[in-house]
């Protein structure tokens, strides 16, 4: 073999070394599982396809209930999700004896008072059924939003239920439901207090509603989130998606697939 052969033989090798360590790179992108519920996917998926040029690969699970993302994530079924806000996890983690923590915020969305028969809360009648969400982090803040507007007293309980009400002139016969249910109550019932997200997926109008929640520091409680488990809070690839998550590209989706009804959390006053 003479010198030349020798030199093109040891370029060859360096050029597959190089082409190799190229795909290796490619083999490095970092795949997250992330749990969504409901219209959050017209969120995720526009963030999935930025990340995405940033090497990670978000792979979205949607769920239809409150009940198994949590569940999910513990059991290793999911990386992150993004369903549900601080009091919701804090509840949830006593009642599972669970290891949920936050990692980032994500929105705030008022609950609303919806109702096909009335135009107004004034036009309730005694005996009026009304419906609230049933589990227990919702039926607590149906029940707050109904003393809010007016409608009923409330104990001191730091996690209400109707049990807790002390006064309800109207003798509002008010029912807890899978919040999934409580969009399509309203044929049966004179109102009902909705989760923003079901409203969105019910096609209720948010500016229909006959009254919306107000948002205050009292509300930081209800705020969103990005969640993982305990041992995984600084993941470094989690982080990367709280960042990219936590921008005006996607404060602008919030607005535009929630139709102004939802606001950005990670930058909102909560004392206006």
């Amino acid at each position: 073999m003479n010198k030349f052969s020798k030199i093109f033989l040891v370029l060859c090798a360096a050029l597959s070394f190089f082409v190799l360590a190229g795909c290796g790179n490619n083999s490095s992108e970092k795949t997250v599982k992330v749990g969504i519920y409901g219209s959050d996917d017209r969120i995720w998926k526009p963030l999935a396809t930025k990340l995405k040029k940033q090497g990670v690969d978000l792979k979205l699970v949607e769920f239809n209930d409150y009940n198994t993302p949590n569940k999910a994530l513990t059991q290793g079924e999911l990386d992150i999700n993004a369903f549900q806000n601080y009091h919701f996890m804090n509840d949830w983690n006593k009642a599972n004896k669970g290891n949920v923590v936050s990692i980032g915020d994500t929105y705030i969305a008022p609950q609303r008072i919806y109702s096909d028969k009335i135009k107004s809360l004034n036009e309730l009648k005694s005996g009026d059924k009304v419906s609230i969400p049933s589990d227990a982090t919702n039926e607590d803040r149906g029940l707050r939003v109904l003393r809010q507007a007016g409608l009923i007293k409330l104990n001191n309980a730091s996690l209400h239920t109707v049990k807790d009400i002390t006064e309800n002139k109207k003798h509002l016969k008010i029912t807890p439901l899978d919040a999934a249910q409580t969009a399509h109550s309203l044929t049966d019932v004179a109102a009902a207090v909705v989760n923003n997200d079901v409203a969105q997926d019910a096609n209720l109008k948010p500016e229909s509603a006959i009254y919306k929640e107000v948002i205050n520091k009292e509300s930081k409680p209800y705020v969103n989130i990005i969640a993982t488990t305990k041992d995984k809070k600084n993941n470094a690839t989690y982080k990367k998606v709280v960042k990219a998550y936590q921008t005006e590209f996607i404060a602008k989706k919030i607005k535009e697939v929630y139709k102004g009804s939802t606001y950005p959390a990670w930058n909102y006053n909560f004392n206006k």
